[in-house]
């Protein structure tokens, strides 16, 4: 916030970076209308990290775990145990395993690459991941709800129950708007906006850092201290965001698969 109230590099005022540095040109220009992006590469590197780290940890399958083995019983324990069964609860959960799983870590890891300062870019800060994600989201948990009650899954998720009739009309389309266009979209954007809001206040942050230091001014070198300190702050904050929103986003699809599953008994 000191970085912005100040003045820039060419004309003696600060000008903080903006959005569109935050999107790297294209890798490689051609196959695709955008070309192929750092975030593109990022994502599939994610794939590999994950699947090699999990292959790893299960190759030696021991009584007694190594701590390979350990860490990925506990990762894979977590969402298991900390989302799927609380969550989705019964018999039904285990067949929604691999799904939450496959979730919850593929997002994380996208969104922790904004903590590494080589790297510092997170994949979902751009919305087309976000939206991507959502949307797998949006129609299976659809599909469950068909599945198990058949068309009558749209009145039993529309039509709440004990609702005086003379009520319905108002209530009916306002669930409507929100079970099946809000939720989707709100689903995408929570991940989206976090990701993009760290990280732009992290690039400005540092670029305020490094404006103050070029200056003459003693006093506005100084001020960099204040900076520095709170930029850490932010940086610790944007860490703690990444993962809790990768729970989040994990945890809102259980939700949803669960009241799809129940939609008859709620």
């Amino acid at each position: 916030m000191i970085a912005l109230a100040l003045p820039a590099q060419d004309s003696g005022e600060f000008n903080p970076p903006g959005i569109e540095e935050m999107h790297l040109p294209a890798i490689l220009p051609w196959g695709v209308a955008d070309g192929f992006s750092k975030q593109m590469l990022l994502v599939i590197l994610s794939v590999v990290i994950i699947a090699t780290f999990f292959l790893l940890a299960a190759r030696k399958q021991q009584l007694v775990p190594g701590k390979l083995q350990f860490a990925g019983e506990m990762a894979y324990g977590f969402v298991r145990n900390g989302i799927a069964k609380d969550i989705i609860g019964g018999k039904d959960f285990m067949k929604y395993v691999p799904l939450l799983f496959s979730l919850f870590f593929f997002i994380l890891v996208n969104n922790i690459y904004g903590a590494i300062p080589v790297i510092q870019l997170p994949s979902f800060s751009h919305v087309g991941g976000a939206y991507v994600l959502a949307g797998i989201v949006y129609v299976t948990w659809i599909a469950i709800g068909i599945k198990k009650n058949g068309l009558k899954y749209f009145k039993l998720a529309t039509v709440p129950s004990g609702v005086p009739v003379y009520i319905l009309p108002i209530v009916i389309p306002i669930e409507i708007i929100s079970n099946f266009l809000v939720r989707p979209v709100t689903h995408s954007l929570r991940l989206f906006a976090t990701m993009l809001a760290g990280h732009l206040i992290v690039m400005i942050a540092g670029s305020g850092i490094e404006f103050l230091v070029m200056q003459e001014n003693i006093l506005l070198k100084g001020t960099s201290l204040l900076v520095i300190a709170g930029a850490v702050a932010m940086y610790m904050l944007e860490a703690l965001i990444m993962a809790l929103q990768a729970y989040v986003f994990t945890l809102l699809t259980a939700i949803y698969i669960e009241g799809a599953l129940h939609a008859d008994s709620h």
